[in-house]
């Protein structure tokens, strides 16, 4: 079975980055849609009307911002593409092949349909509001890999991507006329591409060639820990890092199942979630504030167990600009990507949350979460695992990029965090602007009323924090929680 290629079904358009959370008194905003108080309000089953109510605005959504997309995404040959730290040069089938299993091995996580009710509604699918949710959890994913899988892992089972072209360079033939352009690679230029024999209901590709990465060979206990990673994200209560446990911290910041996240929000959601996972006590998440990693707040909080030091992963939210990014900061966001303590960005376009992984020239890589798919049953000891893998990646300009973001690093060790802030501050410094995205200092952070910028039982909402550095612009938009650059 392959793995699930979005451009080829429908997506559903969910709430994004510049939404607006004014409702009616009897009606809720719902990402681009409109939720009715009573499936939003009601306690234990739905009734047949909160069915009936819900099965309608979800048809609604699919009418109005749904869409089938038959574009092919291009990368040329010329130009590196990174992804998370990876440079790929797409001048061979072999670099090509590379990044296939890179890119296939991400984890991707989208809208989920017919799960568990989230309590205190009767909501069964996060469709249309929760895209911030889904790149949020994408993010940890990622760190989750870096921080239990082997160096370079890949998925043993990725499959070949679809709906791209690689203007692959190609030695000329000396019978080729001297003006023939070489044909593009693209979805095809893989031989393990099925072909589906309609008499038997078996792929050719099945038949002949495997489909598991070439260089990858399947280890139980790898990809035993693989499923464990997907587990943690499952679209059921018991799940860490599920929707369920996210909506319930959120309530702890005023929001409830329906609502918009902003990533500054998530960004919390996520520390919160991983402090209370007892199966990651070697981890921890800081968040920074004031535009500012506090050195000794995090060293604090990697060495709170006493067990030793607790791998982190650092969120920075920041708001690159005002209605629209600055273009000053752009090669800030690539070299931040170039780096291998990156673990994407949380992000995306007004109106439309996605999770940036890399780019190529001037065009960012992402992954999208407005795919509604049935929910998986990652309590199952072999549940599937295509679903949660995409084999279509794409692209859109920085220029389309909403100015509100949250940056995503990893350390394993006290020694990778002091070089973190070393190569990252000097990818910082490449800005044109007088001020960086963010800054490492040393000392310790300022309280603000919280317990702690980045743990403890800190469960109160996201404050708004105006960097000193920035007093000089301290307008914001009403429904951003990020200071301008």
């Amino acid at each position: 079975m392959n793995s699930v290629s979005p451009s080829a079904v429908q997506y559903i358009v969910g709430g994004g980055a510049h939404e607006d959370k004014a409702s009616a008194p009897s009606k809720r905003h719902m990402g681009h849609g409109v939720v009715p108080d009573g499936i939003r309000e009601g306690s234990g089953e739905p009734d047949e009307v909160d069915r009936l109510k819900a099965k309608f605005m979800s048809a609604w959504n699919n009418v109005k911002y749904g869409w089938t997309v038959k574009s092919k995404t291009s990368f040329n040959k010329s130009s590196p593409l990174i992804l998370l730290g990876q440079s790929f040069l797409f001048n061979s089938e072999d670099e090509v092949e590379r990044f296939r299993q890179a890119f296939v091995s991400c984890v991707w996580l989208t809208y989920r349909r017919e799960f568990p009710q989230l309590e205190g509604s009767s909501l069964t699918t996060d469709c249309g509001w929760g895209c911030m949710l889904r790149s949020g959890q994408m993010m940890l994913a990622q760190g989750l890999l870096l921080h239990l899988m082997p160096t370079d892992w890949r998925w043993s089972d990725c499959h070949a991507l679809t709906d791209v072209d690689f203007e692959v360079l190609k030695p000329r033939s000396p019978s080729r006329p001297a003006g023939m352009s070489l044909p593009s690679f693209s979805s095809t230029w893989s031989s393990s591409i099925p072909q589906i024999n309609t008499s038997s209901g078996i792929s050719e590709a099945h038949r002949r060639t495997p489909t598991r990465c070439p260089s990858a060979s399947p280890d139980p206990q790898v990809d035993a820990l693989h499923r464990k990673v997907l587990s943690c994200f499952g679209d059921h209560p018991s799940a860490p890092f599920g929707v369920h446990q996210l909506v319930e911290l959120g309530k702890e910041s005023g929001k409830r199942a329906g609502d918009w996240y902003g990533p500054s929000v998530v960004a919390h959601m996520l520390r919160k979630a991983v402090a209370r996972a007892a199966e990651f006590e070697d981890l921890a998440v800081y968040v920074a504030q004031d535009c500012t990693v506090y050195k000794e707040d995090v060293m604090s909080l990697c060495e709170s167990s006493g067990a030793g030091w607790k791998s982190v992963v650092i969120l920075v939210p920041v708001r690159l600009g005002g209605e629209s990014l600055n273009p000053s900061y752009i090669e800030c966001v690539k070299n931040i990507l170039k780096l291998k303590c990156c673990v994407g960005i949380i992000g995306g376009k007004p109106k439309h949350s996605l999770f940036f992984v890399g780019f190529q020239d001037e065009q960012l890589l992402y992954l999208d979460p407005h795919y509604c798919q049935p929910v998986v049953d990652v309590t199952q000891a072999n549940f599937p695992l295509e679903s949660f893998h995409c084999n279509s990646p794409r692209k859109m300009n920085f220029s389309r990029m909403d100015p509100s973001c949250t940056i995503g690093l990893y350390a394993r060790t006290k020694t990778d965090f002091e070089s973190l802030c070393t190569v990252v501050s000097e990818a910082l410094s490449s800005s044109k602007e007088k001020y960086p995205i963010f800054t490492f200092v040393e000392g310790r952070g300022q309280i603000y009323g919280l317990e702690g910028p980045s743990g403890g039982s800190v469960d109160a909402p996201a404050h708004i924090f105006t960097c000193s550095r920035m007093s000089r612009n301290n307008k914001r938009g009403s429904t951003d929680e990020f200071v301008l650059l």
